[in-house]
Order: structure tokens, then sequence, then C-alpha cells
């Protein structure tokens, strides 16, 4: 796993994405590097992804006191935050609990009592899901843009448990919004299943057809949940708009914020 200090000076055409290797955490990294249709690239060091951060240790706190963190935003559920708080000593930053509830859970148990879970059955439940977070959740990630709008609000972290799903379906709205274009919006969403190391109990307690689905993204969920987006509003930049606040001055403000223009 690469390792980055978020050295804005650092070589931008490493390998994308740039992630930090923490002992306590997975799946944390960086949203910079991405070029941008028009041919700027986002900034690093401004926009982090992550999954839980309850494991850190000492040394992995101080990696990340050193990125500067204004904010961090936590996409747990209640239960999810209150089972594993997040180990955030020394960090100067302001935490927004924005709980998307994972409901998916109360149905996949119903399917795992049957014995008979498919992979397929799982993924129509993570299809509701993901419809749910664009159309049910978008307050909350409609938040994260006005942090970024914020001077204060940034660097900013954003994280759920895994770091894949409700985080995966954030970043992809950010690097969208900021002209990413989808083969890399995509290629930092699929990155999940190089990057996350999932607990080694939750494989060998699901059935491997439902394991193969939970333990990994998909990027049909992705789409569906932007094909969602555009059955309902029109185009992306409706829905930026309608529901996230980002009306053409917002946008091009986020833009200059977050994209270092092209050399």
């Amino acid at each position: 796993m690469d390792e980055t200090h978020a050295d804005p000076h650092a070589d931008p055409d490493r390998a994308l994405p740039r992630a930090l290797d923490l002992e306590g955490a997975s799946n944390v990294r960086d949203l910079g590097g991405w070029m941008t249709r028009d041919g700027a690239r986002v900034r690093f060091g401004r926009v982090f992804r992550a999954a839980a951060l309850d494991r850190l240790t000492a040394p992995d706190q101080r990696r990340l006191t050193g990125l500067g963190l204004r904010a961090v935003c936590d996409f747990r559920g209640v239960k999810e935050r209150a089972r594993a708080p997040s180990r955030l000593d020394g960090l100067d930053a302001v935490v927004h609990s924005l709980p998307i509830e994972p409901r998916i859970g109360a149905s996949l148990a119903d399917i795992l009592a049957t014995r008979e879970a498919t992979g397929e059955d799982v993924l129509s439940l993570m299809r509701k899901a993901y419809r749910s977070y664009a159309l049910e959740w978008h307050g909350h990630y409609r938040r994260v843009f006005e942090l970024l709008l914020d001077e204060d609000g940034a660097p900013l972290l954003f994280h759920c448990s895994a770091g894949k799903d409700r985080t995966g379906f954030g970043a992809a709205l950010i690097l969208t919004a900021l002209g990413v274009p989808w083969e890399s919006v995509l290629e930092d969403y699929l990155a999940t299943n190089r990057l996350w190391r999932a607990e080694a109990s939750l494989a060998h307690t699901l059935p491997p057809p439902v394991a193969e689905v939970m333990l990994r993204v998909h990027p049909d969920l992705l789409e569906y949940a932007f094909e969602v987006v555009h059955a309902e509003f029109g185009s992306i930049e409706q829905y930026l708009e309608a529901r996230l606040g980002l009306d053409a001055p917002r946008l091009a403000r986020l833009r200059a914020l977050l994209l270092e223009a092209p050399r």
C-alpha cells in the first residue's frame, strides 16, 4: 500500500488513489490526484476517505494529526458509532455525526435465516441501499459539500464502517462534481477491493455467495445509483443543485477550492 504525508508537491503521477498505510485502519486515502475532463487536477491533502477509525494506534493518530484535518464526517449509524467509538486523540478536528443508518441489516438477517441466501439476493438489497443514499440521505452528503465550501472546513475526512458503500457513494459524488471522468470515479470506487481489510470473522460467518457480495464493492451498484439520479432529476447537474445545494456559483467555488488549474 502506498504511503503518503499528503505533500502538496508530491509527484501527481504516482499510482492513484494514494493511500495511507495505517496499522489500525484500512481503506484510508486521499481523493487528490484525479484529472478532470478539462485537464485540472484534484488537489492533494484536502479531502480524504476512510473506513472505521475505532482501532487507530498512537502512530496512526499522529499520522492523521499531521494531515491538519479540520473536519471528520462519520456516516456510521448511531449503534455502529456506539459499538466502536472513533479514536481521534490529538486531532484538532470537529467531528460531524451524519448517520446513514444501515437498514439493509434486518433484511439481510431475514435472508440468511432461510439458509438459502444467494449473491443476487444481497445485490438486490444493496441496490435498494444505494438508491436510498441518493434519494433519502442526500442531506448528509450535502453537509459534506457545505463543509468543503467553508474555508475552515477542509482538510476533511469522511468515513463509514468499511469505507466502501456510504463512503464510496460520497466520494463518487465529490469527484463527479469536480468534473472527474466516470472511468476515474469508478477506479477510485473499485480500489476498495484491494485497500479494505475486512475482519476475518465476517467472511467466516457469512455464506460464501453472500460474503462475495458484502465484502467487495461492485461497479453495477454505483452505476445504478447514478442511473437513479438521472431518472429522477434528468442529469447529475440538476441533482447537484436540487439536492446538494451546488448551483453554478457554489460549484465554481468548490472547483476553485479543490482543483489545481492545468499547468
